[in-house]
């Protein structure tokens, strides 16, 4: 069954209708988009409790989207706000459209699944080291490589997306050898 609540008409603000929403024990919890500190301490909070909490921030990679949640609170939480990340995310998503050739937009994407690895940066908070964990899954510049090799989007617009812009090379030209 799924419930939206309208804020407005059902609760006046969103971490109202967030903490509203908890209160029956749903599996899972959609929330739009994190945009201030007591929504993600609240979604932080319902994740750590064992609801998937599915939401959407607009950063442009892996690190990027951890920062933003820990850099949303003050500084002297920001510590204990990284722990508690650390034990409640289970997966980031990012993506990116970028331009074809032919005029429409592809998608290119990167997926960390957060593993012990990853968990272990948020806490000590080397954001910088959280691409290392992604070649488990899924990283950025795999999904540029494969829309170059398809002729979809040119080399120089996969390089400027491209978070760690050496590594699409190395991929590139492993990719060549192939």
């Amino acid at each position: 069954m799924i419930e939206q609540v309208e804020i407005g008409t059902d609760a006046p603000d969103f971490p109202t209708a967030l903490r509203a929403a908890l209160r029956q024990a749903p599996d899972v919890i959609v929330v739009g988009e994190m945009r201030d500190p007591e929504t993600m301490r609240i979604a932080m909070s319902a994740a750590e409790t064992g609801h998937l909490v599915l939401s959407t921030l607009h950063t442009t990679d892996v690190a990027s989207t951890v920062a933003r949640i820990v850099d949303s609170f003050p500084v002297e939480r920001q510590n204990a706000v990284r722990q508690e990340l650390a034990m409640a995310l289970a997966a980031v998503l990012t993506q990116t459209l970028l331009p074809t050739r032919n005029g429409t937009r592809m998608l290119a994407a990167e997926l960390l699944i957060v593993g012990y690895g990853a968990r272990h940066h948020i806490r000590r908070n080397n954001l910088q080291n959280l691409h290392q964990e992604i070649p488990l899954t899924k990283r950025k510049e795999e999904s540029l490589v494969t829309l170059i090799r398809s002729g979809e989007i040119d080399r120089e617009e996969a390089q400027v997306c491209a978070i760690h812009p050496d590594d699409l090379d190395v991929l590139l030209r492993s990719a060549a050898h192939a």
